[in-house]
């Protein structure tokens, strides 16, 4: 059934609340691996690097370790010894290793509920262009969730949008702050459009989808799972 207007702004504070939680709650889950494994991609890719380079590829090389070992702290609880590293490794000259040193460095910042530092270290990230577009995606989706309570509605929709679509890998997270966004501007279809998107893409997380099916289910669009078919005897 389609929201009202007498439940609309109800419906509304409760999604900002599970948006809220899902995005605040699962910062080392959700990313923390993901930028173990930018670590690793690094190293490999320092690795093959040719021998007329070789004084560049050790320096390059000492840092990806330098950075794993700054995680391993961080997982051990030594945040102040990995602090020193990775605010040394921000300045790098090596592109992949100066993103991952600054999202490492936003996710510590965030984790001492220093939001506005977190934010602008993703800003930064975001608006480097000399990186590799997934560590700037990356980026201004972290950058958006930490903004959103002081961004106008129009504002997300406006930063998220090619996040948001359909094929995109960050459509759970972009998508949902656009939706809610969406609600916000009292835009029940567009809202419940692009929940129903993602309720039917691949690659969202569970969490997302269960939740986008919800919600788009009680702005009238049918966005449940077809049931499978059984095949006539």
């Amino acid at each position: 059934m389609a929201l009202t207007p007498q439940n609309n702004e109800a419906f509304i504070r409760e999604v900002d609340e599970e948006l809220r939680r899902e995005q605040m709650s699962n910062i080392g889950k959700r990313y923390g691996l993901w930028i173990i494994v930018a670590v690793l991609v690094v190293l490999a890719a320092f690795g093959g690097w040719t021998w007329w380079n070789h004084h560049q590829n050790t320096l390059a090389g000492e840092q990806g370790e330098q950075l794993a070992i700054a995680l391993d702290d961080i997982q051990q609880g030594r945040v102040a010894q990995a602090s020193d590293i990775v605010g040394k490794l921000t300045s790098s000259d090596k592109d992949a290793v100066r993103a991952t040193a600054l999202l490492t460095q936003a996710d510590m910042l965030l984790s001492k509920n220093d939001t506005k530092g977190a934010a602008a270290a993703f800003a930064k990230v975001a608006a480097d262009e000399t990186l590799a577009q997934p560590f700037r995606d990356m980026a201004l989706v972290r950058q958006t969730a930490v903004e959103y309570d002081s961004l106008q509605p129009q504002q997300v929709i406006d930063r998220l949008r090619g996040l948001a679509d359909k094929g995109s890998p960050w459509l759970g997270s972009a998508g949902e702050m656009v939706a809610v966004a969406y609600l916000r501007q009292n835009k029940l279809q567009q809202a419940g459009q692009t929940f129903g998107l993602i309720a039917q893409s691949d690659g969202v997380p569970d969490s997302i989808r269960a939740r986008a099916v919800q919600m788009a289910g009680s702005l009238g669009v049918d966005a449940a799972p077809a049931a499978p078919t059984v095949a006539a005897q």
